[in-house]
């Protein structure tokens, strides 16, 4: 059976090699870095499965090393794991679109528990299929088929559509979209899911039997006819 990859990042090498060696007693193979530069070095040849960063580094602050992964990478699993509990601090995670962020001290039966959780969900749904009238969402691959033309979508626009598609001709509030898609409410997020529902329409108007119509003041609605 495959070991899941992780790369640790964290610059307090003490506490970082006996994490290390209880995950690869847990059976998952670890690779570390002790800052954000060497992270992203040993990133593009590792392909690990999830990345557990820590936020204040020397070189390259875990939020920075965050932002460039997530250029480049927008399905590898990222942990935070800080001691900076801060609301700002993980709200910025979470816009980063960090996976989940664990404060310190934990415990690292704590952290297997999530990471099993983490890893359960993705292996029982390795290709995230929808049927949305004639058109079909592959939710894995960001794209949506309809009449055999198929169309690419942004990750982003693919985690709003997945949104949707879970709660067909039901009322989706514009905060749980925010919550999740960005990590919190604000004007200029707000402005942004407008611009993704619209380029979504844009997408899915190939398709009549398909509407997203928008509630006034609650959310959106994904309609199928």
């Amino acid at each position: 059976m495959r070991k899941n990859k992780v790369l640790l990042v964290d610059d307090d090498l003490k506490n970082s090699m006996f994490l290390k060696r209880f995950l690869e007693e847990e059976n998952y193979s670890v690779t570390y870095a002790n800052n954000g530069k060497v992270a992203l070095e040993l990133f593009v040849s590792l392909k690990p499965d999830l990345v557990l960063l820590d936020i204040n580094m020397p070189e390259m602050d875990g939020f920075e090393t965050a932002q460039k992964i997530r250029e480049t990478d927008k399905k590898v699993i990222i942990f935070f794991l800080t001691d900076r509990t801060e609301k700002s601090d993980r709200l910025k995670g979470f816009s980063l679109k960090g996976n989940d962020y664990i404060p310190k001290p934990f415990y690292p039966e704590e952290l297997i528990a999530k990471m099993e959780e983490r890893f359960d969900g993705i292996n029982n749904n390795e290709e995230q299929v929808y049927k949305l009238g004639n058109t079909v969402f592959n939710y894995s691959l960001c794209s949506v088929k309809t009449h055999g033309i198929v169309q690419n979508i942004s990750a982003r626009q693919a985690d709003i559509l997945k949104i949707l598609a879970q709660n067909i001709n039901s009322i989706v509030e514009r905060d749980i979209i925010l919550e999740n898609i960005w990590g919190y409410n604000s004007y200029s997020n707000s402005l942004s899911l407008n611009v993704q529902i619209t380029y979504l329409r844009k997408i899915l108007e190939i398709d009549t039997s398909i509407t997203i119509k928008s509630i006034k003041k609650r959310g959106y609605t994904l309609k199928i006819l």
